[in-house]
């Protein structure tokens, strides 16, 4: 199993331990690097969230990183890299919770394109229910297995701009009628013009969406 080593990190604004994690998954060819810049404008709100955004196991062109190499874009072939790039984030998440004592009720994971499909694949998957998902510019894969596997089902938050050449915005309508079939809430977001990309309005909605899940659990 590929193993994450490395790549970027905001401890807890407050200087303290941290009670929640968000954890940032990064799009393809990108790194930890690009993604860490979601969290200064989140953690005032957030000031005891430790903010973590891993860099994928793979090298891919350049000085980027891929959670599995994008050789073909069939639903099967993304389901298979998507499953098969699980088990590092597991076992970092899983280090993460022991290390500071947190539980997945204490984490929101946010992706990024590929990044998104790794967050809900991971996110579903969970023994147990982390506190939220963001999905921006992504897609779900594995849809179909999803209805027959053990899953949880904490809240998802897609959100995807109208004009995105890589990844078509219909992914985003595909993506939110398959989780509410499976009874997971599902919120979404277009942000119009938008190609592939976060725009400000959001960047704030991922960030309100965080906050509440984090911070007004049950």
């Amino acid at each position: 199993m590929s193993k994450i080593v490395n790549g970027s990190s905001l401890q807890p604004l407050s200087g303290g331990k941290p009670k929640q994690i968000v954890l940032l998954l990064h799009g393809y060819g990108s790194s930890g690097a690009d993604l860490i810049a979601l969290a200064p404008h989140w953690r005032q709100a957030l000031p005891d969230a430790l903010f973590l955004a891993p860099n994928a196991p793979q090298r891919s062109h350049g000085a980027g990183y891929q959670w599995w190499p994008l050789a073909a874009f069939t639903p099967q072939a993304l389901a298979a890299g998507a499953a098969s790039a699980a088990p590092a984030i597991d076992v970092f998440l899983d280090c993460k919770l022991k290390q500071y004592d947190l539980s997945e009720a204490d984490v929101a994971i946010v992706g990024f394109s590929q990044g998104t499909m790794m967050a809900l694949h991971v996110g579903l998957r969970r023994k147990h229910a982390v506190a939220g998902i963001v999905g921006y510019s992504g897609m779900l894969t594995g849809a179909p297995e999803l209805a027959h596997a053990a899953i949880t089902k904490p809240p998802v938050l897609l959100i995807h701009g109208s004009a995105d050449p890589i990844i078509p915005v219909a992914a985003l309508h595909a993506a939110k009628a398959e989780l509410l079939k499976l009874g997971i809430a599902v919120s979404d977001h277009v942000s119009p013009g938008l190609g592939h990309s976060v725009d400000p309005d959001g960047l704030r909605r991922g960030g309100e969406f965080v906050v509440k899940a984090l911070t007004e659990k049950a």
